[in-house]
């Protein structure tokens, strides 16, 4: 068994190492992650045990035109709940910015590895496939040249299949998450062309590798915190770091606050050493309306230059638990991450 781990485990890392030499693009992000991580990870899949459905909308830059608008709801679970060693989701995500609206529609996969007797160990490999729908409204352009046989009359689409890959640890109080996405991206350009020459679309031109990280603290009956971390990197652009700090109270109500800056962890020709770090402030909060309906918002405040230009960005998430009672004397553990 400990063979076949490390096999799976050296195998991922590879995959991850190999597909991260290519050019850059940001993925999309969600502030809320930190409550439902099937977004950046297939390993996820099936963690809460229960089939589990999430939605969540964010509008970004508020009163800033064109600004991303980003929305995705998801459904996973286990299909065995014996073993409870394969976990499955799928997920549909959107994105419109400006005129280019990006659908992303994904499986993932997670076989669940047990570690322990009493089954509060897991080691999780997973692996996602699907495919990216890309959208141009020409309708939506300005320009001075009428006729211009390069800017679309109406809207195009191309579609294009990607994959992801991950490995995802827990225990009742820690986790740990290492996770590839775009991984088709080493064969990307950057930019989707059709026949006439005409770039309907920017795609992902880059491997992103998600790694975080995070703990759970009791520090009385009613009270415990949760401090995680989580780095971006596509080894091109900048590194991206997230500082995440939420208490739990009363097993009712998660509140927190999220930071979110660039940091130089190693040298990048291609990046110019004076440009600004600053980011994102989140704040966060998920109520637990009932035991099985959660609700949360998040609120993120720009750091940068562009603070002055728009109302920060608002994120709404609504998650509903599915109990599986097919198997008797069932016993359910909390899921904090």
């Amino acid at each position: 068994m400990k063979l076949r781990v490390l096999i799976l485990i050296v195998i991922v890392v590879q995959i991850l190492a190999f597909k991260s030499v290519v050019k850059a693009q940001q993925d999309v992000q969600f502030s809320q992650y930190i409550f439902n991580s099937l977004n950046i990870n297939p390993a996820y899949a099936g963690y809460k045990e229960d089939m589990y459905f999430n939605a969540v909308i964010r509008k970004q830059w508020t009163n800033f035109s064109g600004a991303p608008q980003t929305g995705a709801v998801s459904l996973d679970g286990l299909t065995n709940s014996d073993t409870k060693n394969i976990g499955l989701g799928g997920q549909i995500t959107w994105d419109h910015l400006g005129p280019q609206t990006t659908t992303s529609v994904f499986g993932s996969y997670s076989y669940r590895i047990r570690l322990d007797e009493d089954d509060s160990k897991r080691l999780c490999i997973g692996l996602g496939f699907g495919f990216n729908q890309y959208s141009l409204d020409g309708t939506a352009f300005q320009y001075v040249d009428a006729n211009d046989p390069l800017v679309p009359t109406g809207s195009m689409s191309v579609i294009k299949p990607d994959a992801r890959v991950g490995v995802y640890y827990f225990t009742p109080t820690f986790f740990a998450s290492l996770s590839g996405m775009d991984l088709f991206s080493l064969y990307n350009s950057g930019k989707i062309y059709l026949t006439n020459g005409t770039a309907i679309a920017s795609q992902a031109a880059a491997a992103h590798i998600y790694f975080s990280m995070g703990g759970l603290v009791n520090l009385s009956e009613n009270v415990k915190v949760k401090p995680s971390f989580m780095i971006k990197e596509d080894f091109h652009g900048p590194t991206s770091l997230d500082l995440n700090l939420f208490a739990l109270l009363s097993e009712k109500l998660w509140v927190g606050a999220s930071y979110r800056t660039a940091v130089s962890l190693w040298h990048k020709s291609a990046l110019s050493s004076d440009l600004n770090k600053s980011g994102a402030l989140s704040l966060m909060a998920e109520l637990f309306a009932t035991d099985r309906l959660r609700i949360g918002y998040s609120y993120d405040i720009i750091t940068s230059g562009l603070s002055s230009y728009q109302s920060g960005s608002h994120e709404i998430s609504v998650g509903l638990l599915f109990p599986n009672n097919l198997v008797s004397g069932r016993i359910k553990s909390p899921r904090y991450f």
